[in-house]
C-alpha cells in the first residue's frame, strides 16, 4: 500500500493575544500529530510556541522546534535551510500532517515563506497549505485607532531601513506607511519624520496585543531609546 504524504500547513497565529486566533488555525493544531515552531537559540519560548500551548497540550503532540540562523552567510543559511526542510520531510514522508505555526500571517514577511518554498522545490509531492492569520500590521492599526486605508488611499508596508531617501519616498507617496522592524532605525525615522513634518501623525507599537505590548502616541519621546526588535511604526497622512 502506497505512503500518503501528509501536509504541510502554515499556520498564522496572530500578533501576541491568543484570543486573536482564527477558528481554523485552533482546529489544524488540534487535529495535527506534529507542530513545528521558531526555537529560540538563547532559550525562552518563542512568540508564536507561548501561542499555541494554550490551545494544544505538548506532551500529546511531536513538538518540532526549528532553528533560523541570523546570518548573511549563504552556505550557512542553506545548509541550516536544507536541515529544517529534512527535518519536517521526515514526518510528512511518514504521512504525519504538520502544522508550521508563525507570528502574524504566514504570507507577510514569514519564515514560513522559505519553507514552503525549499518543501515544494525539493519535494513536489508535498501539498502545502497556508492559513491566514492577523498580522502586527492589522492589529497595529486596530489598536492605535489609525485606519490604514479609506477610499481611494494608498497605503505601504515597508521593512525600516537606514536608506532615508526610500523612506521618505514611501511617506511622500503613500496615505498611510506601517514601518516594521523600526528599532534599529528609529532615531533616523524621527528625523525624518520632523524633516516632512509628520511627527504628530505617527505612532509606535512593540509586541502589540501581548501581554508585553507597550505604546507610544509621542514618538520624540523615544528619540535615543532601544526597542524591541518587534516595533512597528504607523504614520498616517
Amino acid at each position: 500500500m502506497t505512503q500518503t504524504t501528509g501536509t504541510l500547513y502554515g499556520v498564522g497565529v496572530g500578533p501576541g493575544d491568543p484570543e486573536l486566533l482564527t477558528v481554523k488555525a485552533f482546529r489544524l493544531m488540534q487535529s495535527s500529530p506534529v507542530i513545528a515552531y521558531p526555537n529560540k537559540r538563547m532559550g525562552g519560548k518563542s512568540y508564536a510556541l507561548e501561542i499555541v500551548e494554550q490551545y494544544v497540550n505538548p506532551a500529546e503532540k511531536t513538538m518540532l522546534g526549528l532553528v533560523f540562523p541570523m546570518t548573511k552567510d549563504e552556505d550557512a543559511l542553506r545548509v541550516a535551510w536544507q536541515k529544517t526542510v529534512d527535518a519536517v520531510y521526515e514526518h510528512l514522508a511518514a504521512g504525519r500532517d504538520v502544522v508550521f505555526v508563525t507570528e502574524g500571517d504566514p504570507m507577510l514577511y514569514s519564515t514560513f515563506i522559505h519553507m514552503a518554498r525549499l518543501m515544494q522545490q525539493t519535494h513536489q509531492e508535498v501539498q502545502v497549505v497556508s492559513v491566514p492569520g492577523i498580522s502586527s500590521v492589522n492589529a497595529a492599526a486596530n489598536r492605535l485607532g489609525l485606519p490604514l486605508a479609506d477610499g481611494d488611499e494608498a497605503v505601504a508596508i515597508i521593512p525600516a531601513r537606514a536608506d532615508m531617501d526610500a523612506m521618505r519616498d514611501a511617506l511622500l507617496h503613500h496615505d498611510c506607511v506601517v514601518f516594521l522592524k523600526v528599532a534599529k532605525v528609529l532615531d533616523e525615522m524621527i528625523g525624518l519624520l520632523d524633516e516632512l513634518g509628520l511627527t504628530e501623525k505617527a505612532a509606535v507599537c512593540t509586541k502589540v496585543t501581548s501581554t508585553s505590548e507597550r505604546v507610544w502616541h509621542d514618538v520624540r519621546a523615544l528619540k535615543g531609546a532601544s526597542l524591541n526588535y518587534l516595533t512597528l511604526m504607523v504614520v498616517r497622512k
